[in-house]
């Protein structure tokens, strides 16, 4: 008998049980041959799950950014459990193969944009040079007081206000990174009424002529808090990476800097150092 027979097995019984308005007895409960059937079980069916659907997403069978099935429908396929396919889907997406999406589903994961922290570089630049869309979305953008951590890292005195900027960004339509620049007002006066859709490299350059200087880049892995899961349709505590960026002018001045939050499986940092 399968796991999921065993365990529709003793969900009948409990339910006579139930019906019969008693508690159920011990005579309800797995015997100890059934329980290691189930433990034995379960695992083998998580490994087939996830073999199956890797063939199908490496064989082309499920395309990137395709919706998989409901989670109903595939544990009817594979006549399991939804506590076992969730596992088993669970797998998948810690390898990045997949993706899930608050009330859509799964999903399959698209290939990663390579990110190279020693190419001058912007958003909208290396997604299009990779031959994909991108797109920016402003969620607030506000004089806000500086937190003690922004006050040290941008060489701000207490009590100093600063420019908040929080965005959203997508390729190919999905959401892929929240991101947080923190600016010194005193370098980007007028700068809350620019089109902040656009890049800001660009717009420091064209529009107060500061070109970044030396940047700092620290990368975490970490998990996403509620705010930045609830813009990139997840669940709170999924995994990401979290990159700071600690940017300077031509000046060697301290200009912002920017904490972005990736979905984990959403891109691939790629290093090529010069002789």
């Amino acid at each position: 008998m399968s796991y999921a027979g065993h365990l529709a097995c003793l969900a009948c019984r409990l339910n006579a049980a139930e019906t019969a308005g008693a508690r159920a007895p011990f005579w309800c409960w797995p015997s100890p041959v059934e329980e290691e059937a189930m433990r034995d079980e379960a695992p083998r069916a998580v490994t087939a799950i996830c073999r199956s659907l890797r063939e199908q997403i490496a064989h082309g069978l499920l395309q990137p950014s395709g919706q998989l099935p409901s989670e109903r429908k595939l544990s009817e396929l594979f006549d399991t459990t939804r506590i076992t396919l969730r596992e088993a889907l669970g797998q998948l997406e810690s390898q990045g193969l997949i993706y899930r999406e608050d009330r859509r589903g799964w999903f399959v994961s698209p290939p990663r944009i390579a990110y190279n922290p020693l190419v001058r570089s912007h958003f909208h630049a290396m997604v299009q040079e990779q031959g994909r869309t991108p797109a920016t979305e402003v969620l607030s953008a506000r004089l806000v007081p500086a937190a003690a951590d922004m006050c040290a890292r941008l060489g701000l005195p207490a009590l100093s206000g600063v420019i908040q900027i929080r965005r959203a960004r997508r390729i190919d339509g999905r959401l892929v990174l929240y991101v947080e620049h923190y600016l010194n007002p005193s370098y980007f006066p007028g700068i809350l009424h620019h089109d902040l859709t656009r890049s800001l490299t660009e717009l420091y350059a064209s529009e107060y002529r500061i070109h970044y200087g030396r940047v700092r880049f620290d990368m975490v892995p970490t998990a996403l808090h509620t705010e930045a899961a609830s813009t990139l349709r997840t669940a709170p505590g999924s995994p990401a990476l979290r990159i700071t960026r600690l940017n300077r002018d031509q000046q060697d001045r301290l200009i912002d800097c920017d904490v972005e939050y990736w979905r984990h499986d959403a891109i691939h940092v790629c290093v090529e150092v010069p002789e």
